[in-house]
């Protein structure tokens, strides 16, 4: 089933003006404030009216003027997850979580199921207003997959949390979405969120699509950089899978002339995942460690080196076709003696090693 949008809306001076389609998986809607995001929620949400246009779910007519459809947000089926939440502050986690399966009817999916994916089954008799900002959103996220939704539409689900909360969130958003076969729309302003989450990317500016396809070359095309949030910074690799250890469930991947070990059995020898290494798993050594736990120790050559004002510095280093980025103190830069040129060894923890 695809969400596909056509769809034409003018608010004052502003116009949105876009046509995309966001089949099964995660697409990435990308852009600044004012760009346009709001006004797209909303249209696709069923909580504001287009000008002109289409909007379709599989073979069903959401919006479409000229045959004057329109149905309401609570016919669309599309569960929605905003920056704010918005659960039902005098009823508890449970209540909140059953009020959509409640009111639709909804068979699917199992609650245990949805409880235990986003680990909220400790706050279940809780009130919102005991809950930090990534348990509401958790919860958040689970009343609208128990709703039995065709399509999921996320708006900002992270802008209203800090950092620390940001990176306590993502592992849960991402088994949400490695586990739905439904289209997924996640509404951003941070580069990093699609690149970690998404499969598609549509980049909208001024109201229009500046980009859109495979999130890579969507960037690359619109000429997008990371705003370099230190907890979602990294880089996102495409490897081929060259050895499976099924005594430990662990995958081998070719990663330039070396091998990268991750966890879990990602598929067949021979085939391809996306992996995601986030700069601040990966250390630096002058030397290669003789015996500790980490399983990736992959030689390379520094390539660049970054300082900031802070405490921080960030270097980029080619471990043989593959550049991987590492974030480190500057003070741990310096003691090391780190330059463009000078041999490393990157330090990465197969735990550390995720689906990008």
């Amino acid at each position: 089933m695809t969400l596909s949008v056509d769809i034409l809306r003018t608010v004052g001076g502003f116009s949105l003006d876009v046509v995309f389609e966001a089949p099964p998986g995660v697409t990435a809607v990308l852009g600044r404030s004012g760009a346009g995001k709001s006004t797209l929620v909303a249209a696709v949400a069923g909580l504001a009216r287009p000008d002109d246009g289409r909007i379709t779910l599989g073979p069903d007519t959401l919006y479409e003027r000229s045959r004057r459809i329109d149905l309401p947000a609570r016919k669309r089926r599309i569960g929605v997850v905003f920056q704010d939440s918005r659960l039902f502050p005098h009823l508890s986690v449970k209540s909140n979580l059953m009020f959509g399966r409640r009111r639709h009817g909804a068979a699917e999916p199992d609650f245990d199921e949805v409880v235990d994916t986003l680990g909220v089954a400790p706050l279940l008799g809780r009130r919102p207003r005991s809950l930090s900002g990534g348990e509401r959103q958790r919860v958040a996220i689970g009343r609208a997959l128990l709703s039995g939704p065709r399509a999921l539409l996320f708006d900002e689900p992270l802008a209203a949390l800090d950092s620390e909360r940001k990176a306590e969130i993502m592992p849960f958003l991402e088994r949400v979405v490695a586990q739905t076969a439904l289209p997924v729309l996640y509404v951003t302003h941070a580069l990093e969120e699609a690149r970690r989450l998404a499969d598609r990317l549509v980049v909208l500016e001024d109201g229009k699509i500046s980009a859109q396809g495979a999130v890579e070359a969507a960037i690359a095309s619109a000429g997008l950089v990371s705003a370099g949030d230190r907890f979602l910074d990294g880089v996102v690799v495409e490897a081929v899978i060259d050895e499976i250890d099924e005594r430990y469930q662990l995958s081998g991947f070719a990663l330039g002339r070396h091998r990268l070990w991750a966890p879990g059995v990602l598929g067949e020898v021979g085939g391809t995942a996306r992996l995601r290494l986030l700069a601040r798993d990966v250390a630096l050594s002058l030397d290669p460690p003789p015996r500790c736990s980490v399983r990736n120790v992959l030689p390379g050559v520094v390539r660049k080196i970054a300082r900031s004002d802070g405490p921080y510095a960030t270097v980029l280093v080619d471990v043989g076709g593959a550049v991987l980025k590492s974030e480190i103190t500057r003070r741990s830069a310096d003691e090391l003696g780190l330059a463009p040129g000078r041999v490393v060894y990157a330090l990465i923890k197969g735990v550390a090693v995720a689906r990008g």
